[in-house]
């Protein structure tokens, strides 16, 4: 079994981005919010919006529920 610790660093922050049409066509994608990774891949996308982006990010890592 792994550590908490462990654990946190194996798992990727990701954050959503929102790529404009001029981007979009450099990197061969559709414009949109896309969930990325720090490193700068995209995990998920594209998405209608930045809340639709937020949701699936927290489908793929769900928020962390503090102990009371």
């Amino acid at each position: 079994m792994r550590s908490n610790a462990n654990r946190k660093h194996l798992m990727q922050t990701l954050s959503p981005q929102h790529v404009k049409t001029e981007e979009a066509l450099r990197l061969g994608v559709e414009s949109g919010w896309y969930a990325i990774k720090v490193s700068g891949t995209f995990v998920s996308g594209p998405h209608d919006s930045e809340a639709d982006c937020r949701r699936k990010i927290d489908e793929i890592h769900p928020p962390v529920k503090k102990k009371r």
